[in-house]
């Protein structure tokens, strides 16, 4: 009988894993959709050929293209419509970023592994809500990542044809005009396109591993609902800090690499148009809006995606402060003081707390965006006192608030108080900017 019992959680476990054992990509495989789109846009460095397939495009699309771009289709003596004053900056900016993601994406996909770097490794430990829930999000990726890369193309298209279109007798060419007006035209936008996919590529992968660890800590959270001893918490809470160690050590290069450089291409944008001598129009900085939109919405989604997390992680402390003090509260139920008129006897696993505010309000009343799913502001019915002590308790809850979990970058968290930091930095450098060239103070 206790063999019987002993060997149940065992084959459990054994059963769990073995849904996630596979490491090669078929058909069915989770993987296929994801594998075969890295594959099209020739970033998977699973052998040498695709390696040497991916680096080859990569110096082509990446660097000789935007480089051929440049210097040999400026067009200095064009009209003032299509004229590139800004095209340096455009090409800088875009190559450097995605040069960034690209090397950063290889090494990851190199050293770890698709599977590994993802973290389907860690899914046979979670539970059915987290695997299928991450799953629906790993599938809803390619979509997010069409969302921000179809925009910025199909203006990118529509400005390099009228560009070619309207200004063919003026752009250098060779040979026959429209044959090599089109191929240019098509190699930029395949430039442009390339680096853009693969720029906001990373970003979505870190948002996709960073939506798995938000879905387990919202599976952790259910350990202060239900009867559960201060151990497995422990165990669990620790099992997620080091899973957040690891994905702050693999970008948090990646992370400072790509604000620096994104803040260095809005500092240069902002400084080749602010000079009294330039005159602005959309034919001539249209392009260089579209490349700062870009790059600061890839850097929006690192940012957002870390500090949600890190907001996620520190919501914990919150919650288990609170279900200390439901405890707590519920262990003095029946307890008499002196003078008190005797009670009926009131299970504990009974007690009831009123879903109101301090105020008054009901629960139907709106939070909005300040309500966590995680931390929220209804109290928690206490199962914990009856097997858990209050020092055992108290110790969990100083745990938590002496050890934050978070997103960091070489020891900084990631959190709302750093991105006000970054901001007020930014908005410094700025206005120094604008006093240097327009004398603004």
């Amino acid at each position: 009988m206790n063999d019987a019992t002993a060997a149940t959680p065992a084959t459990a476990l054994l059963d769990r894993r073995g849904k996630y054992n596979r490491s090669v990509s078929h058909v069915n495989d989770e993987f296929h959709t994801f594998r075969s789109y890295l594959r099209w846009m020739c970033v998977d460095q699973s052998n040498n050929f695709t390696a040497a397939l991916s680096w080859s495009l990569f110096l082509l699309l990446a660097l000789a293209v935007p480089a051929a771009s440049h210097f040999l289709l400026a067009c200095p003596d064009c009209d003032a419509r299509h004229s590139r004053p800004y095209d340096a900056v455009v090409q800088l900016s875009l190559t450097s970023v995605s040069a960034l993601s690209f090397l950063c994406l290889a090494g990851f996909v190199r050293k770890y592994g698709l599977r590994r770097f993802l973290f389907f490794d860690k899914l046979c430990d979670e539970s059915e809500t987290v695997r299928t829930n991450y799953m629906a999000q790993l599938n809803r990726s390619v979509k997010i990542l069409s969302v921000f890369v179809g925009p910025c193309f199909v203006a990118e298209c529509a400005y390099k044809i009228w560009w070619y279109a309207s200004g063919a007798s003026q752009i250098p060419f060779l040979g026959n005009v429209y044959v090599s007006d089109a191929v240019a035209c098509i190699l930029e936008l395949w430039s442009w396109l390339y680096r853009t996919t693969v720029i906001f590529l990373v970003c979505v992968l870190f948002r996709l591993i960073c939506h798995l660890q938000i879905l387990r800590l919202r599976d952790f959270a259910r350990f202060f609902h239900v009867d559960s001893d201060v151990a497995s918490v422990m165990t669990e809470h620790l099992r997620i800090r080091r899973h957040l160690r690891i994905i702050s050590h693999r970008f948090r290069a990646f992370i400072l690499l790509a604000l620096l450089l994104v803040t260095g291409s809005q500092l240069a944008c902002l400084l080749v148009t602010t000079k009294h001598t330039q005159d602005m129009n959309i034919y001539k900085t249209g392009e260089l809006a579209l490349c700062s939109v870009t790059l600061l919405s890839a850097l929006c989604i690192l940012l957002r995606s870390a500090t949600k997390i890190t907001h996620k992680a520190q919501a914990i402390t919150g919650l288990a402060a609170k279900w200390h003090v439901c405890a707590t509260l519920d262990s003095f139920d029946g307890v008499l003081t002196e003078g008190e008129t005797p009670m009926a006897p009131q299970s504990s696993h009974e007690t009831v707390f009123p879903n109101v505010g301090t105020d008054g309000e009901s629960e139907t009343d709106e939070a909005g965006d300040e309500e966590d799913e995680i931390d929220t502001t209804k109290l928690i019915p206490s199962y914990a006192y009856s097997t858990i002590s209050y020092q055992k308790r108290q110790a969990l809850v100083n745990y938590f608030e002496n050890n934050r979990a978070g997103i960091t970058v070489y020891g900084f968290m990631l959190d709302r108080s750093t991105l006000h930091t970054i901001f007020g930095i930014e908005m410094s450098l700025v206005l120094w900017l604008l006093g240097k060239t327009i004398g603004f103070s």
